[in-house]
């Protein structure tokens, strides 16, 4: 069976979240640790060397099964990339429509400026992800 590249890892995920170069997307990046550690009560944790992760499951892919986080975010320089809360699979939340500047992909949220999205819109989407993956 193939071990998935992206595990997690020991890295300090204020360290990496510090060493983000756009201070804008640093600062994101801190905002949206804070908004997940909030909703979830987890603690942050690296997944490989960009992701940050909450929780953790099961996840069967074609590999396996392998233990994957349950909600995460990484400050990339186009968007950050916030995972686990669109699925990209069934019919799209109905609070996506009223979040504001964002885009998807098949398991992303993508949101080019933090400030554009309603904060009370984000949190619900990922309380209401965390709910469900954590029943």
């Amino acid at each position: 069976m193939a071990e998935i590249k992206t595990q997690p890892t020991a890295a300090d995920v204020t360290a990496f979240l510090d060493a983000v170069p756009d201070p804008r997307r640093r600062a994101e990046g801190h905002e949206l640790r804070a908004l997940m550690h909030r909703v979830t009560g987890e603690e942050a944790r690296m997944w490989g060397p960009t992701m940050v992760g909450f929780g953790s499951a099961a996840y069967t892919n074609t590999t396996g099964t392998h233990d994957w986080f349950v909600l995460g975010f990484s400050p990339r320089k186009a968007a950050i990339t916030v995972y686990g809360v669109h699925d990209g699979y069934g019919e799209p939340d109905p609070l996506l429509e009223r979040l504001g500047a964002h885009t998807t992909g098949k398991g992303c949220l993508y949101i080019k400026r933090l400030d554009a999205v309603d904060h009370e819109v984000l949190t619900a989407l990922v309380t209401e992800a965390w709910q469900r993956a954590t029943g």
